[in-house]
C-alpha cells in the first residue's frame, strides 16, 4: 500500500499484545498444563557416557514400583536396521550412544512422579568408548567415528528458517566420516589480492555452544483416537514440519495426525520437532494419551543449542582502507548429527565488505555432541565475532577510523554477495552512518571512554504460506492462521488485518488452527513471519473486503468504487445516508435463503525477494585489569526494520536479542569435558545473564522499506543477537589493547589477555 505512516489508522501505532493479560496474569495454558483421562506420564532415562555401546538394560526393578505401567528401549521403537543419523527420527538410543545425556529408555507410569522413580531404577550396562568433543580433532583420520557417513550436505533447520544458501560443490566423500559438509564461495585471485595489501590481520576465533535458555522445556502430550489418528499438543515453532516429521519416523499419513501446536514459552529457533515422534509412539503402543516433559538438566544436554565454531580469517587492505581480500577457513561442530548453518556463516564472513578477493570454506563436523539447531540468526553470530574483530583489527593497523573503514568498504544494493547474487536494497550504510554520528561514538575520545562497534546482517528468510479470514453477522472478524505466535506476530497480523479491512483492532480475533484446520505456514523464525504471513493476510482481508463491497454495491446499488468503509458501516461516499453495516452485509451471506456467497477471504503469497536485515551495536566498557571483570557501561543497537507496524513490539524485539547478544559475548557457553560429559547442565552452571547485568539498551530504529513486505516491513528478530560479542570483544581491545578471540569473553579469558597475551 502506498499511504503514509500517519495515514494509517492502526499500522504503525504502539499496540499491546493480544495474548499479554494472559500471560502476565498466569491464564496461558502451555503443554504441560494439559491432562486428559488416562493420560500415562513418561520419564527418560539418559546416557552417563558420551559414547558408549549399550550392553544390557535391566528394568526390572522399575516395573515394581507401583504406578509404573511399561518401560521402552531402543529396541522396542528401533527393532531392525541401522539406527537412525537424524536427530527426529533418533527416539532412543539402542546399539550405542553418541552424547551425553541421550535417551536411552522411556518409562511410563500413572503420573509424574511413578515414572520418575522408575526411570531412577533402570540400570544400563554401557562398554565406553573414545569420544572426541573437539571439532579440529574430530576432522582428523584417525578420530573416533561417531557413524559413517551420513546423508550430507543439508542444514536441518536450514529450510525452516528460510534460509539456505549454496555454494560450490565439494566432495566430501574422501576426507574422514566425521566431515559431513562442505561449502565453498571463491571470487578474484586471493593471493593476488593479498599481495597488493599494505596490511593483512590473520587470526583464529573460537566460539563455544550457546542453548537458548527459554523458560519452557521441551514438551509434548500425544492422544490416540478409536478410529486410529492421533493428535499431539506440543510446544513448537512450526506445527506444519512437525507433524510432517513425526508422520515419517511414526509410519503413518500426515492426514492422521492432528499437530496442535500449543503457546511456546521462548524458543528461539530451537522448538522445532523432538518429543513428538516419541509421545506419539508410545501413545499408539498403549492406545493411551502419553505426555513427556523434559526436565531442565534434559533440556541442556539434549535440546538443541547453538553449535561451536572455530573460524580462521584472513583479510588485507590497501593504505587507503580499501580490503584486497578476504579469507576464511571455518569449521562448525555439527555434534552427532549432520547438519549446521555453515553456509550461511560463510555467506556473512564474507558478504559484508565489498572485496574483488574472496575464498571462503567450510566444515561441519560431527562430535560426541547433541545435535545442534537453530538459535537467533544461526551462524551469524559465530562469522560476526570473527570478521568484525579482523576489520576492527585492519583498522587499526592502518590507523583508520573503524567506522569509517567500515563505511569505506561496506556492501550495498548491487554489490555481489558470496554467491554471486547481488544484494537487494540493503540499510548497512546508513546503520554506520548513523552509528558515526551517535554521541557515545562520535565523542568517546572526549569521555576516555572505551568504545567498540561491530555490524551484522540476515539475509532474511522466505516460504510460501497462507491466511483466510471471515466476517461474523455481528461486524467482527475472526483471522486464522496456522503460524505459531511466538514474539507476538498474531498482534501485528491483527493489526494488518484491521488496516486493510478498514475495522477497529479489537473487533479482529486472531485464531491460530491446528494442522487440520489452519491455513499452511510454514517454522516461525528466520525474520520470515510478518515478512511472508503478513502478505498473505493482507490480502486475505483485501478479499474479505472486496467481496462486502459487493454486496453492499448490491444492496445500495451503487458502483463499489463509490463506497467507503467508516465505522463498521460501508457507505456511498459523499451520501452518509445510504450506508449499511458490515454486519447487516455477514448477515447476509450468513442465513438461509440468502442470495450472496458468505464473506470469506483467502489470501496467500511465495515472497521470493528476500529482505535482508542489518544491525549495528555501539558498547561502552570498562575492564577491571586485576581481574579481567567486564562491565558494560553503556549500549546502543542501530537497526533497519524496514518500517515498525507496532513501534512497542519493535523495541521490545531489538532490546530482547541484543540482551541475548550480550549474553552470548559475556557469559554464556556449554561446557563439556575431555569425555564428552556436560558439565553445565544446570541453570546454576549455565551462566544465562540476570537482569541486573544487562545495561540500558538505547535503540535507534531505521526504516528503509522493504519492497515485498507488508508496509514496508521486514524481519527484525534476527539482527540484533548478531554483532553484540563482536561489539564487546572491539571495545575491551579498545580499552585494554588486547585480543580476546574466544568467545565469550569471561574474566578468565580477559584477564589472560591481560596478563599472559592470551585470551
Amino acid at each position: 500500500m502506498s499511504a503514509k505512516v500517519d495515514e494509517f489508522t492502526v499500522v504503525g501505532k504502539a499496540v499491546k499484545r493480544i495474548e499479554g493479560d494472559r500471560k502476565v496474569t498466569g491464564a496461558m495454558r502451555y503443554v504441560d498444563d494439559l491432562s486428559l483421562p488416562g493420560m500415562l506420564s513418561g520419564r527418560l532415562v539418559t546416557s552417563i557416557y558420551a559414547h558408549a555401546e549399550i550392553v544390557s538394560i535391566d528394568a526390572s526393578a522399575a516395573l515394581q514400583v507401583p504406578g509404573v505401567i511399561a518401560v521402552y528401549t531402543g529396541k522396542d521403537v528401533h527393532p531392525s536396521g541401522p539406527e537412525p543419523d537424524n536427530r527426529t527420527g533418533h527416539m532412543l538410543a539402542r546399539d550405542k550412544v553418541i552424547y551425553y545425556g541421550q535417551a536411552v529408555a522411556v518409562v511410563l507410569g500413572v503420573n509424574e512422579a511413578a515414572a520418575a522413580e522408575g526411570a531412577a531404577l533402570v540400570e544400563v550396562e554401557y562398554r565406553q568408548l573414545p569420544a572426541v568433543v573437539d571439532p579440529l580433532e574430530a576432522m582428523k583420520p584417525d578420530a573416533p567415528v561417531i557413524r559413517k557417513k551420513a546423508n550430507a550436505g543439508v542444514w536441518a533447520d536450514g529450510a525452516d528458517h528460510g534460509a539456505v544458501v549454496a555454494g560450490d560443490d565439494i566432495d566430501i566423500s574422501r576426507l574422514p566420516d566425521n566431515i559431513t559438509n562442505a561449502v565453498r564461495f571463491t571470487r578474484g585471485d586471493i593471493e593476488a589480492g593479498f599481495a597488493e595489501a599494505d596490511a593483512i590481520v590473520e587470526r583464529t576465533y573460537t566460539t563455544h555452544w550457546v542453548h537458548q535458555s527459554y523458560i519452557e522445556t521441551h514438551g509434548s502430550l500425544a492422544a490416540p483416537d478409536a478410529l486410529g489418528n492421533l493428535t499431539i499438543y506440543t510446544t513448537t515453532q512450526g506445527q506444519f514440519g512437525a507433524r510432517n516429521g513425526t508422520a515419517g519416523v511414526l509410519g503413518i499419513p500426515q492426514n492422521k495426525i492432528k499437530l496442535v501446536g500449543m503457546e511456546v514459552g521462548g524458543g528461539f529457533g530451537g522448538k522445532g520437532i523432538m518429543l513428538e515422534p516419541l509421545a506419539g509412539w508410545c501413545a499408539l503402543r498403549h492406545n493411551a494419551p502419553v505426555k513427556i516433559i523434559m526436565t531442565r538438566s534434559e533440556e541442556l544436554s539434549m535440546g538443541n543449542p547453538a553449535p561451536g565454531s572455530v573460524i580462521d580469517i584472513k583479510i588485507g587492505a590497501k593504505a587507503d582502507g580499501t580490503i584486497t581480500a578476504i579469507q576464511s577457513r571455518m569449521v562448525f561442530d555439527s555434534g552427532c548429527y549432520p547438519g549446521t548453518p555453515v553456509g550461511i556463516a560463510a555467506m556473512m564472513a564474507g558478504g559484508y565488505y565489498k572485496t574483488p578477493n574472496l575464498s571462503l570454506l567450510g566444515y561441519e563436523v560431527l562430535t560426541n555432541k547433541p545435535g545442534n539447531g537453530a538459535y537467533r540468526a544461526p551462524g551469524a553470530p559465530q562469522a560476526t565475532f570473527a570478521i568484525e574483530q579482523a576489520v576492527d583489527e585492519l583498522a587499526g593497523k592502518l590507523g583508520i577510523d573503524p567506522v569509517a573503514f567500515r563505511l569505506h568498504n561496506c556492501s550495498v544494493e548491487g554489490d555481489p554477495q558470496p554467491t554471486g547474487a547481488p544484494w537487494p536494497r540493503i540499510g548497512l550504510k546508513e546503520i554506520l552512518e548513523t552509528i558515526k554520528e551517535h554521541p557515545l561514538w562520535k565523542n568517546r575520545h572526549e569521555h576516555g571512554k572505551a568504545v567498540g562497534v561491530a555490524i551484522g546482517g540476515w539475509p532474511g528468510g522466505v516460504e510460501p504460506c497462507a491466511a483466510n479470514i471471515r466476517v461474523n453477522t455481528d461486524g467482527s472478524m475472526l483471522l486464522t492462521l496456522g503460524s505459531t505466535d511466538i514474539t507476538g506476530t498474531n498482534t501485528v497480523m491483527a493489526m494488518i488485518a484491521a488496516e486493510v479491512f478498514g475495522m477497529p483492532l479489537e473487533k479482529v480475533k486472531v485464531q491460530t488452527g491446528d494442522t487440520d484446520t489452519a491455513p499452511y505456514a510454514g517454522f516461525s523464525g528466520g525474520s520470515k513471519v510478518t515478512y511472508t504471513v503478513g502478505p498473505a493476510v493482507q490480502r486475505a482481508a483485501e478479499d474479505a473486503r472486496q467481496q462486502v463491497m459487493a454486496i453492499a454495491a448490491s444492496e445500495l446499488e451503487a458502483s463499489p468504487d463509490d463506497l467507503e468503509i467508516v465505522d463498521g458501516v460501508c457507505r456511498v461516499k459523499g451520501a452518509p445516508d445510504r450506508e449499511i453495516s458490515i454486519a447487516a452485509i455477514a448477515q447476509k451471506s450468513m442465513t438461509f435463503g440468502g442470495k450472496y456467497e458468505p464473506v470469506y477471504g483467502i489470501g496467500k503469497s511465495a515472497v521470493t525477494d528476500r529482505a535482508p536485515g542489518f544491525s549495528g551495536q555501539i558498547a561502552a566498557v570498562s575492564v577491571d585489569e586485576d581481574t579481567g571483570q567486564v562491565k558494560i557501561e553503556q549500549y546502543v543497537t542501530v537497526q533497519d526494520v524496514g518500517r515498525q507496524l507496532n513501534p512497542a513490539m519493535v523495541e521490545g524485539q531489538v532490546i530482547g536479542g541484543t540482551a541475548q547478544a550480550i549474553g552470548w559475548g559475556l557469559w554464556e557457553s556449554m561446557h563439556y569435558a575431555d569425555d564428552g560429559q556436560l558439565i553445565t547442565s544446570t541453570l546454576m552452571d549455565y551462566n544465562v545473564p540476570k537482569s541486573e547485568q544487562i545495561p540500558p539498551i538505547e535503540t535507534v530504529i531505521l526504516e528503509i522499506p522493504a519492497p515485498a513486505g507488508p508496509f514496508g516491513a521486514k524481519g527484525i528478530g534476527e539482527p540484533p543477537i548478531i554483532p553484540g560479542a563482536a561489539a564487546i570483544a572491539n571495545a575491551v581491545a579498545a580499552a585494554t589493547g588486547k585480543r580476546v578471540t574466544a568467545m565469550p569473553l569471561t574474566a578468565e579469558r580477559v584477564s589472560n589477555a591481560l596478563h599472559n597475551g592470551q585470551g
